[in-house]
């Protein structure tokens, strides 16, 4: 895989960019200027981040795998030591699909009813490969997704979710948090 070096990543103009942070060459990026990207983070090969108007927020020690997209004119936020497993997706706006107005991005706004909301993934998470993430969705600190699912709900921290639409499954434990202080110790 080929990253940017960081004076490359410097010139693309992201809002801010932390330190020792990797990006393939293949990402595509539209509105740096609205994309901030924490220290040790890393986005792999033919990742898609376009930031609207709310932005994207990317915290310490993130990964996003291949194949992943973040998209959508509300906030995304990828909050520290969170990853998404590749051909994820999280759309932080959406298109009515009532048949009561049209869709897409090439019909004028006063045709169209797409709603926005902002995606927050908390500490700790982890999003398997082909999960979706619709707007207005929270992942709380350590929430698990299984891989294929939809996420059209909130996720309780430390539990785990699966499912077409997902659904409580489980629980995950909590070590994670003793090995972030260890971490930081060692930082």
């Amino acid at each position: 895989m080929s990253f940017y070096t960081y004076s490359e990543l410097a010139s693309i103009g992201f809002k801010s960019l932390g330190c020792e942070v990797k990006i393939s060459k293949k990402t595509s990026i539209y509105n740096a200027g609205n994309i901030d990207i924490g220290d040790y983070s890393r986005i792999d090969d033919f990742c898609v981040l376009s930031a609207g108007e709310g932005g994207i927020s990317i915290g310490r020690h993130v990964h996003i795998a291949v194949f992943c997209s973040l998209i959508g004119a509300g906030r995304i936020e990828f909050h520290d030591y969170s990853g998404m497993s590749a051909r994820g997706s999280v759309y932080s706006s959406n298109d009515d699909y009532s048949g009561n107005f049209m869709t897409n991005p090439t019909v004028p706004v006063e045709y169209t009813n797409v709603s926005c909301g902002p995606v927050t993934v908390g500490r700790h998470c982890i999003i398997g490969s082909g999960s979706i993430l619709l707007p207005g969705v929270t992942l709380h600190v350590g929430a698990g997704v299984g891989a294929l699912s939809l996420v059209k709900k909130d996720c309780e921290a430390f539990a785990m979710y699966f499912g077409v639409p997902a659904k409580r499954i489980g629980k995950r434990e909590t070590g994670v948090l003793m090995h972030e202080k260890r971490l930081h110790a060692a930082e």
